[in-house]
């Protein structure tokens, strides 16, 4: 007789939203996630920082976990880390889209057991120039320093994460802070090749060239140790508050 081989079950994916003041977009989003092929299981976990949690007031899908957290992204992606039943943990800011098979791109990154953590190249919503020339820049970084930013959605082991604690409790580069402790901890860090596609309205709203100078400013001084609440005092100063 003839026997069918096994196939290996997909792992769970738990996608996890850190969201503020946004209302408008939140069921876009999750809807753009639900959307995304993948024959595995996935659970989708928005966490509100907002004081009044007005994006989860403005969610309309039943089966989508809304939770509630102080402000912060650290914050807010441990809180929903904390709840979430996944294999794979999927950090995914609000204005970030995916490509449509980046679950089974992650799954299938994920098969590698030496990978700890991932993310993906980086591109914007933006066909002008210096938009292209800020993601191919952003790309080179991450080749050589392999750290990527939370933009580019970034991904774990959740055995992993939840050995390493979760995000450093910082308000500013908690993602590259998390992804030093994955290498520190001798696990490599993956790109999936295909590009996630972040929204360029930050940079519209406070300016293109202001918001490079400030966040390469930012990367350089932690990078030559400065502490970050003295980063964050700076950002305040310079920025919005996330």
């Amino acid at each position: 007789t003839k026997t069918t081989p096994m196939t290996r079950a997909l792992p769970a994916i738990s996608i996890i939203l850190p969201v503020l003041n946004e209302a408008e977009s939140i069921n876009e989003v999750v809807a753009h996630v639900k959307a995304l092929a993948y024959d595995g299981s996935r659970e989708i976990i928005v966490v509100d920082g907002g004081a009044g949690a007005d994006t989860l007031a403005g969610l309309v899908h039943a089966d989508v976990l809304g939770l509630t957290a102080p402000k912060g992204r650290a914050k807010q992606m441990n809180r929903g880390a904390a709840m979430a039943r996944g294999d794979i943990f999927l950090f995914l800011h609000a204005d970030t889209h995916l490509p449509e098979q980046a679950l089974g791109r992650i799954a299938q990154t994920m098969e590698d057991s030496g990978v700890g953590a991932g993310a993906f190249r980086l591109a914007f919503d933006s066909n002008k120039p210096w938009y292209r020339l800020a993601a191919w820049l952003g790309n080179l970084r991450n080749q050589l320093l392999k750290t990527p930013y939370g933009d580019q959605a970034q991904f774990f082991r959740a055995s992993l994460f939840r050995d390493m604690g979760g995000f450093p409790d910082l308000e500013l580069m908690e993602d590259v802070a998390v992804m030093r402790q994955v290498r520190k901890l001798g696990h490599t860090i993956a790109f999936v090749p295909e590009p996630v596609t972040t929204s360029t309205r930050r940079y519209r709203k406070e300016g293109f060239l202001f918001g490079v100078a400030r966040n390469c400013v930012l990367r350089l001084l932690y990078g030559l140790g400065m502490k970050p609440e003295r980063l964050t005092r700076f950002y305040r100063a310079h920025g919005e508050t996330r």
